[in-house]
C-alpha cells in the first residue's frame, strides 16, 4: 500500500490533536515527525507515539516527507507555507491562511510554482447539515438565495489568540473566515462589499476585539450578515456555535452546525456540557487531503477558498477603520 509520509509543524493552535489523531488513524499515513520550537508543547505526543522531534521545522522540512500540516500562531503561516513549499511539501495549513492579502498570494503563488498542493483547514465543509443544505440549494429547493445569516459566536481564547502580533487579529478575524468560507461555498460567489463592527464589549481589559458583526454584498447579489463575537462565556456548554439561516425565493434552510449533541447536567461539572455526537469535521477533512495527494487529485479546499475568506475579515477592519463600506 502506497503511503503518505506526513509531518506537523506547530501545536500553536489546538486543531493540532485532532489531526494527528486522524492521521494515526489512517493506514495509508505515516507521520514522519513533529516539528515545534516549544519542546514542552509537543513532549507528551512525541514521547506516547514514539514521533521524532525538531526544534526547528526546517529540519522536518529537510527530510524524506511528502506533505505537512501547519498548525502554527496565524502570524507564521505564511512562512512556513513558502518553506515546504520551496522544500517540495503539500501543505494543509490551519486557517486564517494569512494575516494579509499580498502573503496569501505568495503562499498560494509559491505553491503553484514548486508543483505542489495548498489546503486550507475549513472543516466545517464537513458538518452533515452543511453538506445537507447545500445539496437542498443546489437542487432548487428554496429557490434563489436572497440572503444569509450566519453565527459563529464562541468563547474566549486564551495565549496567542489574545496577542495581535501574533494571531493578526481577534474575533472579527478569527470567526469571520469559517461561515464566511461556507456563504461562498454555497453562493458559488464572491464578497464585494463589507461593512463591519469591532469591538472590546464582553472582557475587560482586553487589547483585542471580542466582539464583531460583518456584513456583506455577493456578486451574484445575496446579502449576507455574520456575529463573530467571542461572547459565550465560562458557563456556557460548549466553546461556541456555526449557524447559518440561508433565505431564498422558495423557502428557507435552517442550519447548525453540531445540533448532533447530548445534553448533560451534573453537580460535578457545576454547568451544562454538550457533547457532541456527530461526525467528526477534522477527521473528514485529513482524510480529503490525503486521498486527493495519494491519487493525485486536486485538494478540495484550496488556498484561492482560504484568499477569499479572509480577504473578507481583513477588509472589515479597514470598514471599522473608516466607518464606511469597503469594496473588494
Amino acid at each position: 500500500m502506497k503511503k503518505l509520509k506526513v509531518g506537523m509543524i506547530s501545536f500553536a493552535h489546538g486543531h493540532a490533536y485532532s489531526y494527528l489523531n486522524s492521521l494515526r488513524a489512517m493506514s495509508n499515513v505515516e507521520i514522519t515527525g513533529i516539528a515545534d520550537e516549544i519542546k514542552s508543547r509537543v513532549e507528551d505526543v512525541t514521547t506516547n507515539y514514539g514521533l521524532p522531534y525538531y526544534e526547528n521545522y526546517e529540519d522536518l522540512l529537510a527530510t524524506d516527507l511528502d506533505a505537512v500540516v501547519i498548525c502554527s500562531e496565524n502570524v507564521r503561516h505564511a512562512e512556513i507555507t513558502i518553506a515546504a513549499a520551496r522544500s517540495g511539501k503539500h501543505v494543509l495549513c490551519e486557517k486564517p491562511l494569512g494575516i494579509s492579502v499580498s502573503e496569501m498570494e505568495s503562499m498560494i503563488s509559491t505553491c503553484k510554482e514548486n508543483g505542489v498542493q495548498l489546503m486550507t483547514a475549513f472543516p466545517c465543509r464537513y458538518l452533515a447539515s452543511v453538506i445537507k443544505a447545500k445539496e437542498a440549494v443546489e437542487q432548487g429547493e428554496i429557490g434563489d438565495i436572497i440572503a444569509i445569516k450566519g453565527t459563529n459566536r464562541g468563547s474566549l481564547p486564551s495565549g496567542w489568540f489574545l496577542q495581535s502580533e501574533l494571531s493578526g487579529g481577534g474575533a472579527l478575524l478569527d470567526h469571520t473566515v469559517h461561515v464566511m468560507d461556507l456563504m461562498n461555498w454555497i453562493t458559488k460567489s464572491e464578497v464585494k462589499e463589507v461593512y463591519a463592527y469591532s469591538a472590546t464589549l464582553f472582557n475587560d481589559n482586553l487589547e483585542i476585539d471580542d466582539t464583531g458583526m460583518i456584513h456583506v454584498k455577493f456578486a451574484n447579489g445575496v446579502f449576507g450578515v455574520l456575529d463573530t463575537s467571542w461572547s459565550r462565556n465560562a458557563s456556557f456548554p460548549t466553546w461556541g456555535d456555526v449557524t447559518m439561516t440561508i433565505i431564498g425565493t422558495k423557502g428557507t434552510i435552517s442550519i447548525d452546525g453540531f445540533a448532533q449533541k447530548n445534553e448533560l447536567y451534573s453537580m460535578e461539572n457545576g454547568k451544562g456540557v454538550w457533547n457532541f455526537w456527530g461526525d467528526n469535521m477534522d477527521d473528514y477533512l485529513v482524510k480529503a487531503f490525503v486521498h486527493a495527494l495519494l491519487n493525485d487529485k486536486q485538494v478540495p479546499i484550496t488556498g484561492e477558498d482560504g484568499l477569499r475568506s479572509t480577504v473578507v475579515a481583513l477588509a472589515g477592519y479597514k470598514s471599522v477603520e473608516l466607518g464606511q463600506p469597503v469594496l473588494l
